[in-house]
């Protein structure tokens, strides 16, 4: 492969982890709304167990109630958005030039190999249920996969400049 080769093969998968960063972001503000959507989609199509489908009921209702009686508790999620949106312009640099800022690709996989852990030792503190977790804990795997590649290609195209 040429330089130019590895070079994109790095900003496709950078372009999926920043876009999914930012998602995730953007989605933590409307956490009543999402909730009141999915929850009613979910008893519209039951594709989830119903013990799933019961948690998200739960969240909703609990999202609901701090809306009402504890507005200002949403704003820690606020930050989550914001955190999220600026790890996501954080991986700009290796966007732009990634033998330079290969050492934000690692610090994003170690990112992602903390995932499971807050996940499984926070969770269960927290009353999450184990499929939630789970699927928590998928985040730092599926975000993983394209910094693994991003940075392996960044090794490559490194080799292939010298």
């Amino acid at each position: 492969m040429r330089s130019s080769q590895y070079l994109r093969s790095i900003r496709i998968c950078l372009s999926i982890f920043i876009v999914g960063l930012a998602l995730s972001g953007v989605t933590a503000f409307p956490l009543v709304h999402e909730t009141a959507w999915l929850a009613s989609l979910l008893h519209a199509h039951p594709i989830l167990p119903p013990a799933i489908i019961l948690w998200i009921d739960r969240v909703h209702q609990a999202l609901v109630d701090e809306s009402i009686h504890a507005p200002f508790l949403a704003y820690g999620t606020d930050w989550l958005a914001f955190a999220h949106l600026v790890l996501a312009v954080a991986f700009l640099g290796p966007f732009v030039d990634p033998v330079r800022n290969k050492w934000v690709l690692q610090f994003g996989l170690i990112a992602c190999a903390g995932v499971p852990a807050l996940a499984l030792i926070a969770g269960p503190i927290r009353g999450i249920p184990l499929p939630w977790r789970l699927i928590d804990c998928s985040f730092g795997l599926f975000g993983a996969i394209p910094l693994l590649v991003a940075l392996h290609q960044t090794a490559k195209l490194e080799r292939s400049r010298q």
